[in-house]
């Protein structure tokens, strides 16, 4: 019997992967499983870590660039509702992994909770924001986090509170493959307040970045003190393309992909730009977008 044949109604078998990701690049998963709740969940990565499957958790692609190859095991995208609830306690706020940032956004605001607008523009989900500590030049995530509810591969679930939890440059210590359910603590303010932050938030993200393209937004972290985009850009790279995959004009750290793309393009011009920072700076720039392949 094929491994998921009962679970027929949640996973497909050879599933396109660019469809689901923001670079709309990438070959198929050779599993693809959207469980409808923890007991499903629990249920498929009891199977993969039997079978020797390795699991890979997809939010919503903002950050990532599958290869043209697809991958061999299991992808896992935490997309239904029930995995994306939010609920507001007075200041404490409970989000699902599979939430929305935006949307998460959205609530605060309407309930007069301040903290969270450092995520505006940021597309991604809740659990993907905490894995690599998301924000930007107003905060992150880790600032307003108290509390993560976790699921390792074994299917052993288990909370870390916030002082067992290191928040770094987009980064952190949490090693479980599945982020479950996040708790936040948020700051009262008035409704105008916080919407005239989450409009300076946008506005500086607009202005600054290439907000209408394939991409998967900053490609690289930034090295201590030092801006990525500007070391690019100083290397002569703004508009550097190979095959359909070409530098932002307008941040250096972006790359954008063409109609033509292939993931192997951007990867190629991800080494380009390594390479030269590297022969220019006698810097080492660290990806921050994920890559399977």
């Amino acid at each position: 019997m094929n491994l998921f044949e009962d679970l027929s109604e949640i996973v497909k078998e050879n599933e396109p992967l660019a469809p689901y990701t923001w670079f709309k690049l990438g070959g198929p998963a050779r599993y693809f499983i959207e469980p409808r709740d923890q007991d499903e969940l629990v249920e498929i990565t009891r199977r993969c870590h039997d079978n020797n499957i390795q699991i890979y958790v997809l939010g919503r692609g903002s950050n990532l660039l599958v290869g043209d190859n697809g991958v061999s095991g299991a992808v896992v995208r935490l997309s239904h509702p029930s995995f994306a609830k939010v609920t507001i306690d007075d200041t404490v706020v409970r989000a699902g992994a599979g939430a929305s940032l935006s949307g998460l956004i959205r609530q605060c605001a309407r309930h007069g909770l301040s903290g969270a607008e450092c995520l505006a523009g940021i597309p991604g989900t809740v659990g993907g924001a905490i894995r690599i500590n998301a924000g930007g030049r107003f905060g992150d995530i880790g600032n307003i986090t108290q509390s993560v509810k976790l699921m390792d591969s074994s299917s052993y679930r288990f909370e870390r509170k916030r002082d067992d939890i290191y928040f770094g440059y987009r980064m952190t210590n949490i090693m479980a493959r599945f982020i479950l359910e996040a708790e936040f603590l948020l700051t009262p303010d008035e409704p105008e307040n916080i919407a005239r932050l989450l409009k300076e938030v946008w506005m500086l993200k607009k202005s600054s970045q290439p907000m209408n393209s394939r991409n998967a937004g900053c490609v690289f972290k930034n090295p201590r003190a030092m801006s990525a985009g500007a070391l690019i850009d100083k290397a002569g790279l703004k508009g550097a393309q190979i095959g359909g995959a070409r530098v932002s004009e307008r941040h250096a750290n972006f790359i954008m992909a063409e109609d033509n793309a292939t993931a192997s393009d951007v990867l190629a011009l991800i080494d380009k730009i390594k390479d030269a920072v590297q022969a220019r700076f006698d810097v080492e720039i660290e990806l921050e977008i994920d890559i399977w392949q």
